[in-house]
């Protein structure tokens, strides 16, 4: 068995990797890059693979950085089968479809205002080409294995999103898993991730390599922000990613709403996709810890504002309110709308909820920028930019090592980090190889490894 490391190294976009075993091949994830430029232009390069060749695509959970490459091989002539949960479908639906509108609209704002470099901008694919690429996907629910050709493969609960999955493999008497994205413990929507088997090889992320989540009541400082911005008459806008935050973010409201801790104020949520995603956190209620009432709750106080001209009403609200929108690295979607006219005010508060990719505006942003470049102009950055660490859906280093820990991995496992920055990748590398009895690696890319 091969593994093809051609995302996700050094990086934590552009999840994937290919597995070989004699004649067949399966593709683990398949993930967009995003942030630095250099990184986005390998979205437009030629498959490191022969499409043909590839027999199956085996995705541990929805989010793009993992799925969205999917309907850009779609487009290029992949027409084999995606196996994952059926929660993983449901979101995947509103995903894709969603980032190709996202992308045809983006290309057509560049077109219109002659912004950039290409006369005729276009997308990486559409949102057309998206919807036909879901009728590949087929349900694989945890603990049910599937035959590929020589490789028998399932998925075990991560805990992260709905429907987010480790992936196990076995070939040839061997066992390797991907640990895709891996939950927190103590996470406030979402269950733990389940401990894993014994394997040969593991692929272990490592967003959280080099940083502990912060030991601090995450509900006050959210509290906290919205007294100040409330205070201050302004707005708050708060970047978010459609899936798993977005719901968090709304519950927490909602609850310290009805618990006097914030004022009761409008609550938007701006983004199609992430008004979707909570109606399928409905359709799934044994996979995460929100009852059905606190769901109701959510969508009883949060007012959804679901077409263009419903995001463009907003800006005749003159009184403090609540903008949630995607995306949550602010690398594009309505979010981009919002900050461009209200970046430039001082009384506007910017709240980032989730770990910032190099590259992106929200690390430009948190990192105390004077100005911003959106939809190619430069915006003037006069906001309170603040950042709420403790709601990553992501394991920590620590976390990670209990889990680990507590798993049936044996001594001498070997292990290679993926998914992390550099520095994080590294720092996580010493840290295990100090604390764990497993021989750990940090993957390399196009590196390939043979069991």
């Amino acid at each position: 068995m091969n593994i093809i490391f051609l995302g996700a190294t050094q990086t934590v976009t552009g999840s994937k990797f290919l597995v070989e075993h004699n004649d067949t091949r399966l593709l683990v994830d398949c993930g967009l890059y995003q942030g630095y430029k250099w990184l986005r232009e390998r979205n437009w390069q030629a498959p490191a693979f022969d499409i043909k060749s590839i027999d199956g695509i085996l995705l541990t959970h929805a989010h793009l950085d993992h799925s969205g490459y999917i309907p850009r091989l779609y487009k290029l002539g992949y027409r084999g089968p995606v196996f994952c949960h059926p929660a993983t479908i449901d979101l995947c639906s509103i995903l894709l479809p969603d980032a190709g509108h996202i992308q045809e609209e983006d290309a057509r704002f560049y077109a219109r205002h002659r912004l950039g470099k290409h006369a005729h901008p276009q997308p990486l694919y559409d949102g057309e080409t998206a919807e036909h690429s879901l009728e590949l996907f087929q349900p694989l629910a945890f603990g049910e294995e599937f035959q590929l050709g020589g490789l028998r493969f399932h998925l075990q609960g991560a805990g992260h999103i709905l429907g987010a999955g480790s992936a196990i493999i076995q070939a040839d008497g061997k066992q390797v898993g991907f640990s895709g994205d891996v939950g927190r413990p103590d996470d406030i929507v979402m269950y733990p991730p389940d401990p894993l088997p014994p394997l040969d090889l593991l692929m272990l992320e490592s967003t959280y390599g080099d940083r502990l989540h912060p030991d601090l009541d995450v509900r006050s400082e959210l509290n906290r922000v919205v007294n100040e911005a409330v205070a201050k008459g302004g707005v708050l806008v708060i970047p978010s990613f459609a899936v798993g935050r977005s719901q968090m973010i709304q519950h927490m409201l909602v609850s310290a709403m009805a618990a006097g801790e914030i004022p009761r104020l409008p609550v938007f949520l701006d983004s199609p996709m992430a008004i979707d995603a909570s109606y399928i956190y409905r359709h799934h209620p044994k996979l995460h810890r929100l009852t059905e009432a606190q769901c109701q709750e959510m969508g009883r106080l949060v007012t959804y504002t679901r077409d263009v001209e419903e995001s463009k009403a907003l800006e005749q609200v003159t009184y403090p309110h609540i903008i949630i929108a995607g995306s949550g690295m602010a690398t594009g979607g309505r979010v981009l709308h919002h900050l461009k006219r209200l970046l430039p005010n001082h009384r506007t508060t910017v709240l980032f909820v989730g770990f910032q990719a190099g590259g992106t505006r929200g690390a430009r942003m948190l990192a105390g920028a004077g100005s911003v470049k959106i939809h190619g102009e430069y915006i003037p950055c006069r906001a309170q930019v603040e950042m709420l660490d403790g709601l990553s859906a992501h394991a920590d280093y620590e976390d990670l090592t209990k889990w680990l820990l507590d798993s049936q991995l044996e001594k001498g496992t070997r292990i290679q980090l993926v998914h992390g920055e550099p520095d994080a990748a590294d720092c996580m590398r010493l840290h295990l190889n100090d604390h764990t009895p497993f021989k750990v690696k940090v993957a390399q890319y196009r590196q390939i490894l043979r069991l």
